[in-house]
């Protein structure tokens, strides 16, 4: 009983990880994007380069020049230019 438990919650956490949006900078400079989930919002800063989850269970994003979009968690965020694209 026990390892089935332990089994369930791995296949749970392991689901849920499948299921989140990804946001990566292709600018040289950092970038923010403004997250608004669950009626939270909260500003997701980005280096140069970097690529983060969030987003894992549906929300709306604002993108550095501004443009919101929905997202059903299933999304590629690509920043380049200031201006962010769904994937």
């Amino acid at each position: 009983m026990k390892n089935l438990v332990v089994a369930t919650v791995c296949l749970l956490v392991m689901g849920n990880a499948a299921h989140a949006a990804s946001a990566v900078n292709l600018d040289s400079e950092p970038r923010t994007l403004i997250v608004t989930e669950g009626g939270s919002k909260s500003e997701l800063p980005l280096a140069a380069g970097e690529k983060v989850e969030f987003c894992s269970g549906g929300c709306f994003v604002t993108m550095p020049n501004g443009d919101r979009q929905a997202l059903t968690g299933t999304e590629t965020v690509e920043i380049s230019g200031g201006v962010g694209r769904i994937k």
